[in-house]
């Protein structure tokens, strides 16, 4: 039979082999924390269209330990109530909480410079076991973990309980943050916002770091490391690329309806200067998301099998649609903003800077607005006014 600490010690040397885990300290909590306590009931595995529902009780032991330290995430809920243990056949669904694979989870502690002493405020506790590994560390009193979903909360409690650390568990909005225990030297977000929400600079000691994801898109999302000022601002980097599910208060529900009728009235068209399938790769459409941060990027096929593609600002009641011939692109933009002018400008101005990469977008934050830029690139700034 597998020996669970073995295939602890396994996942830690491929961890650092990678480049990603370098602490020993993180090292050590590895070793110790079972992964797999953290994925009861079980877990759901991707099978393309549907999820196929995996338990420990079902799963023959060495199968199961072969799961819970795989390199990839692991859905553990769908559509907001599904778990493994209520379905017996695999189904259809979206994931709305996982256990986020281990080279981001512990990626994302390594970027946070940890530190004895330190009281950290996680956003998005999930199955709790980034949290034990905090805890590991810091000690249970110094982590302080919100989730919003509270059968969510309960088990990742119990979890933590049980692995023998009895922290923080709160169950409630993160965007939020957690007063009663602030001030904060670090803040963790294992979701996905639009900006990063100003109570979590409030809460965070000058000198502190917020480290969250940006962007509402599922890809073209970015990695924000922050430091917090004396001033009641912050101010740092997009550090890299990162990927999470969005906070439930702001994920945006995929728009229903006839598509022809929302773009029934333009104002105008032309052809593009830049192809909409740029919209698809990580960088561009991480542009896409600062120069209309409202817009969604649809993707749909028309009726003779043609790629149709649009941005739709429901809140602006403004979109643009994009047809193709199979060698050019004309767009139809309609609304009081232009969206795909908006775009594409910031498109022209990357790609005249020399198609600079996410880690070098800079973000200042605060109580007014979000300023993101690119060095010495005066044209590459964009400004979101909190309203």
């Amino acid at each position: 039979m597998t020996d669970s600490a073995s295939e602890r010690r396994h996942m830690a040397d491929v961890l650092m082999n990678y480049g990603i885990l370098k602490s020993p300290w993180l090292r050590a909590a590895i070793e110790v924390v079972p992964r797999e306590r953290f994925l009861h009931p079980g877990v759901f595995l991707d099978e393309g269209r549907t999820w196929r529902p995996i338990t420990a009780a079902d799963t023959d032991p060495d199968e199961w330990l072969k799961i819970a330290y795989g390199v990839g995430t692991l859905t553990t809920q769908l559509d907001g109530h599904l778990t493994a243990d209520q379905a017996d056949e695999p189904v259809m669904g979206v994931p709305t909480s996982s256990s986020t694979d281990p080279a981001t989870v512990v990626g994302m502690i390594e970027a946070l410079d940890l530190a004895t002493g330190h009281r950290v405020l996680e956003i998005g506790t999930g199955t709790g076991y980034s949290a034990a590994l905090m805890c590991h560390y810091l000690g249970e009193d110094d982590v302080a973990t919100v989730e919003v979903d509270a059968e969510v909360a309960a088990r990742a409690d119990a979890a933590l309980e049980a692995a023998g650390f009895s922290t923080w568990t709160v169950t409630g909005d993160g965007l939020l943050g957690h007063p009663y225990r602030a001030p904060y030297d670090r803040v963790i977000a294992t979701c996905a916002v639009r900006r990063i929400p100003y109570a979590w600079i409030r809460q965070t000691r000058p000198g502190g770091v917020v480290l969250g994801t940006v962007g509402a898109w599922p890809w073209g999302t970015g990695l924000a490391k922050l430091t917090v000022g004396g001033d009641g601002t912050a101010e740092g980097a997009i550090v890299g690329r990162s990927s999470f599910m969005q906070a439930r208060a702001q994920a945006v529900a995929p728009l229903a309806g006839d598509l022809s009728a929302r773009t029934a009235y333009a104002d105008g068209e032309r052809r593009t200067r830049v192809s909409p399938l740029v919209l698809e790769e990580w960088m561009p459409a991480f542009l896409a998301q600062l120069a209309a941060p409202g817009a969604q990027f649809v993707r749909a096929t028309g009726n003779d099998g043609s790629p149709l593609r649009y941005l739709f600002d429901p809140e602006k009641e403004s979109f643009a649609e994009f047809l193709t011939d199979g060698e050019s692109w004309i767009v139809r933009q309609g609304g009081p903003v232009t969206l795909w002018d908006d775009v594409e400008r910031s498109f022209l101005a990357w790609q005249d800077a020399g198609a600079p990469e996410i880690d070098t977008v800079r973000l200042r934050v605060t109580p007014a607005s979000h300023l993101y830029w690119i060095d010495q690139t005066p044209s590459l700034c964009w400004e979101h006014r909190i309203t």
